[in-house]
């Protein structure tokens, strides 16, 4: 097997504190970055390891004491003798010809033949390391990598990893058989790291980072390879209007990138609760949404009792009402008049000062233009069957992404579309029909801690998707910058986690909750840059990584978006011509 140059030699090491390395002469320590991908040539197996802490290390403290004059030739002398560097590695992976496939028995034993002979083996250098040969043979989807058990001896080497190495862990975008998509790049190398969005789809993930740290640049990517690669459909609740049509670009001069809508014209649908903000920004084929008050319900208002500023008793009595008047419970209570309310609590056993300050508390809901009294049309069953058709759904808020506003309707929308999930899942169950599966749901939120904090993760739908997990067809894509407002329970329960840079130290503690090995990654996590990188860990990846993300500019439009009806072979576009007349009745 060729080799690229070693950059060092392991000395020393365990398996649960990882490995320490010291670097060859002629390799600048500088050149060392904390979230580099490396590889250690073992005697029988190939580690693939994260490079997790540079340090420096000198043969004796004498030199320390009386260091050397700067550029002198006694430095010289004394660079990698007296004074070397050293890289603490954490290995993630192992590949070991034969394990797993009936072969393992074979190997061990051709391992303990060898041995017998002594050291007359070991000098003769790499021959032990000619049974990873295949390994450069195989394709990435025939290479088993498996959990790492053990470590590699002393004074193997450690090299570079080479595209062949990124290839076998993350796979390629063209790998059949799977939707792999290529999030980002190494933060040292041009080859694609890739996430496997069947796997990202079947759980909750998050996307995390402090303010400014281009999260909505990250979850724009990942929404468009889920939709690019038809791995799921998608229900995006857009507080901030940036995902729909197009967006902001941060920097000193202004302009814009393009939203879903723009790259996926056939794909994605926007709905707005604002559609007088939607217009002004110039945004096409935008359908209205709204919300009536009897689509409201008491666990809504649990979740937005801190922006209503309500009273435990006054959630209390608005169980009574909703009790005694069913939906219209909102409706009746805003019409009730002093002495009405007088009477009602004279036989229904209510508090009249709590009812009187919940229907006050109640009249601030006609401030946000989305609520009606009534709605003759069902807006929310609207969106559930541009989801059932296959269309990926955006809502915009405009200038209702308060967090008021944003709370009430998100959770409202939320709640009854999982109700539609639910019986659909329950009919699938039973019929086992393909055609009864209903389609993988995934929902993205913004401001995901105020949804999923521990005092109101019981109130909201969203903490009951993030628990049940794939069972009903639904998952969530959180989107956060203070994730340690999040309930551990919920964070547990998160399948991949993608964390830009955070400095909080309970932040960086949460990104962390249930995943092991989690200390050596904090020094990664603690060391990305504030743009473009970001640290990437969980079901969805083979072993946890740092990556430039992957710009989203014209380049990636043109490789992500869908392509022009000219370019479809004649029989996509019969198809879909057929089912466009299909649509209107023709």
């Amino acid at each position: 097997m060729t080799l690229e140059q070693p950059l060092g030699s392991v000395v020393q090491g365990s398996l649960s504190q990882g490995l320490e390395v010291r670097l060859h002469p002629d390799v600048f320590v500088e050149d060392m970055r904390v979230g580099k991908f490396l590889v250690v040539q073992g005697m029988r197996s190939r580690f693939f390891c994260m490079l997790t802490d540079v340090s420096l290390g000198t043969g004796s403290p004498r030199i320390l004491a009386n260091p050397p004059d700067p550029n002198s030739f006694l430095q010289e002398v004394l660079a990698g003798t007296g004074t070397f560097g050293t890289i603490n590695l954490t290995p993630m992976l192992m590949f070991t010809p034969g394990e797993g496939k009936g072969e393992e028995r074979g190997v061990r034993g051709e391992g303990r033949g060898e041995r017998s002979q002594g050291s007359g083996v070991r000098g003769q250098g790499l021959k032990p390391n000619s049974k990873l040969s295949s390994y450069s043979a195989q394709t990435s989807a025939d290479i088993e990598l498996l959990p790492v058990k053990t470590i590699p001896g002393h004074f193997s080497q450690v090299y570079d990893a080479s595209e062949r190495d990124f290839r076998a862990v993350f796979g390629w975008e063209d790998d059949p058989g799977r939707r792999n998509f290529a999030i980002g790049q190494p933060i040292d190398m041009a080859v694609p790291v890739c996430l496997d969005l069947d796997r990202f789809v079947e759980r909750s993930n998050g996307v995390f980072g402090k303010s400014g740290t281009g999260k909505s640049f990250l979850t724009r990517l990942l929404l468009s390879g889920i939709i690019r690669k038809q791995a799921a459909v998608n229900l995006i609740f857009d507080m901030h209007s940036e995902y729909g049509w197009e967006a902001a670009r941060e920097g000193k001069q202004f302009s814009t990138v393009k939203g879903l809508r723009q790259l996926f014209p056939g794909q994605v649908q926007i709905y707005t609760l604002d559609p007088d903000s939607t217009k002004r920004r110039g945004v096409r084929d935008a359908q209205e949404l709204y919300i009536s008050y009897d689509q409201i319900d008491v666990e809504d208002l649990m979740l937005v009792r801190g922006e209503l500023n309500l009273s435990e008793a006054s959630l209390e009595n608005a169980i009574i009402l909703r009790n005694e008047f069913g939906k219209a419970w909102i409706t009746r209570l805003l019409a009730m008049s002093n002495g009405e309310i007088q009477e009602f609590c004279e036989t229904k056993m209510g508090s009249k000062s709590s009812i009187m300050a919940l229907q006050r508390k109640l009249n601030r809901l006609d401030e946000l233009k989305y609520i009606r009294q009534t709605c003759p049309h069902n807006y929310v069953g609207q969106i559930l069957e541009s989801i059932e058709a296959g269309k990926h759904v955006v809502v915009e808020f405009g200038s209702q992404s308060n967090l008021l506003s944003y709370m009430l309707a998100t959770n409202v929308i939320a709640r009854r579309i999982h109700h539609a999930y639910v019986r659909k899942a329950e009919q699938f169950l039973q019929t086992k029909k393909v055609s009864d599966r209903p389609r993988q749901l995934v929902i993205t939120i913004e401001e995901a801690h105020r949804f999923l904090d521990p005092s109101t993760v019981g109130q909201t739908i969203f903490g009951t998707i993030a628990r049940e997990m794939r069972k009903y067809f639904v998952t969530l894509l959180v989107v956060d910058q203070r994730p340690s407002g999040i309930d551990n329970e919920v964070m547990s329960q998160i399948g991949t986690r993608i964390t830009a840079l955070l400095n909080d130290e309970k932040d960086i503690d949460a990104i962390f909750t249930g995943v092991s090995g989690a200390q050596s990654l904090r020094s990664v996590l603690a060391k990305l840059d504030s743009k473009q990188q970001a640290l990437i860990l969980g079901h969805a990846i083979p072993m946890p990584v740092v990556v430039k993300t992957r710009p989203y500019d014209e380049t990636f439009y043109a490789e992500i978006s869908e392509p022009a009806w000219e370019e479809l072979p004649a029989a996509v576009v019969f198809k879909a011509a057929e089912a466009a007349k299909a649509d209107l009745g023709v």
